[in-house]
């Protein structure tokens, strides 16, 4: 009886083989289909039934504590400290709770006031603590943020997932730092949020791509420098131009792989008579995408280190990396070196990661029919967190004495 309630009032299966029809599907495919639909359909509304009576109890919960208008008793001070989607509705917003630290919005949204480190509501904070991110972004059209431009990049990152990012690791208006910034996702994602962001990229071609990009999206061009980024972190001279009296907030950056792109192509590339010819991102021997695995360590640590002096205390470094295909007694596991390498400067300290799941990648059967090769269509998205101890120790120093 269920199922024909969800087959008769949901699902339009006349309209849908229809569909099929046009697409060219075997009519053997149709009732599987049909059913697929109508699991999906059922498990989303399992779900969604779930959220609803989740919401309804907090919400419950919420009126049986103590409430107050926010207008009424917010500082302004505090009031201006608010993300703006609570700013913008301060005279229906309400303080809840004894403490008078949690502010709900009308939708029911809540933002601790003690929050330092974003403008995310309680519910936004805990969906990004998900270790696992899966998408599938689309490369045309308007939500592809111009990917036919970017796409010149062999590995552009989608600026909708450097927005996610920079949105929990900074406050509007703060500010963001990639010196390898490539087509520039990181610094779309920063004109996406509101946030200001400076990018540094060998590859003149790639700087001019982000900027056409930019162009046609009609977002803030952000700040960018085409050069060697070794050269420019020591020489400090453009950033501290750029920064002023204030710091980074989040440094994002997304290396070359040490030399994975550098290197010829094999197995199903030569098969499928793909061309096999390597896509480096440059000719340059200072391109960390041309040095060996132990360069590459060597010098990304070198980077990271040169450039924390521009990061505020408490600030993040986000790094993403994809581990290179294991070879016979070599794992070749790039992610766990990058941490361990990471982890050795003394003001650094690693916090824990994310796994990006990009289901937009196309799959090839490698090692077929002989051996196991993973089709690699996820990356780890590694987060370190800078922390000055002797600045802490001045801070707690200072506390006790008050």
């Amino acid at each position: 009886m269920k199922k024909k309630l969800f087959k008769n009032k949901l699902i339009n299966t006349s309209e849908l083989e229809n569909i099929y029809k046009k697409k060219k599907i075997d009519e053997k495919l149709f009732d599987e289909m049909n059913d697929q639909i109508e699991k999906n359909i059922e498990e989303y509304l399992t779900l969604k039934f779930k959220e609803i009576a989740n919401k309804n109890r907090l919400k419950k919960i919420d009126n049986d504590k103590d409430y107050f208008k926010a207008k009424d008793i917010l500082t302004r001070s505090q009031i201006n400290n608010l993300p703006s989607w609570l700013r913008n509705n301060i005279k229906d917003s309400k303080v809840i709770g004894s403490s008078k630290n949690v502010v709900q919005a009308p939708d029911g949204r809540k933002y601790h006031l003690k929050n330092p480190l974003n403008d995310l509501s309680g519910g936004e904070w805990t969906f990004f603590l998900n270790s696992v991110i899966t998408t599938r972004y689309p490369t045309s059209g308007n939500e592809s943020f111009a990917h036919e431009i970017r796409k010149i990049h062999p590995s552009p990152k989608p600026p909708q997932l450097m927005r996610d990012i920079i949105k929990f690791f900074t406050k509007e208006d703060e500010l963001v730092f990639d010196y390898f910034m490539g087509v520039g996702g990181t610094l779309l994602g920063a004109s996406l949020s509101n946030r200001k962001a400076l990018g540094i990229d060998l590859n003149k071609d790639f700087v001019k791509s982000y900027k056409k990009a930019n162009k046609l999206l009609g977002l803030e061009e952000q700040k960018t420098i085409c050069g060697n980024s070794i050269s420019i972190l020591q020489k400090k001279i453009k950033i501290e131009s750029f920064l002023g009296k204030k710091k980074f907030s989040l440094i994002l950056i997304d290396p070359p792989y040490s030399d994975m792109m550098s290197r010829k192509k094999t197995g199903q590339a030569v098969k499928s008579k793909i061309d096999a010819n390597p896509t480096p991102y440059s000719k340059s021997d200072n391109d960390l995408g041309n040095m060996t695995i132990d360069n590459f360590y060597a010098s990304l640590k070198s980077m990271v280190e040169d450039s924390l002096q521009f990061l505020k205390n408490n600030g993040h470094l986000v790094v993403f990396i994809k581990d290179l295909q294991p070879k016979t007694k070599a794992p070749n596991l790039l992610h766990a070196d990058l941490i361990e390498n990471l982890n050795l400067i003394n003001n650094l300290n690693y916090l824990g990661l994310k796994i990006w799941a990009d289901l937009g990648v196309n799959l090839y059967p490698y090692g077929y029919p002989y051996s196991f090769v993973s089709n690699q269509i996820h990356q780890f998205i590694l987060i370190f967190k800078k922390k000055d101890d002797e600045k802490d120790k001045s801070v707690d120093s200072d506390r006790r004495k008050n």
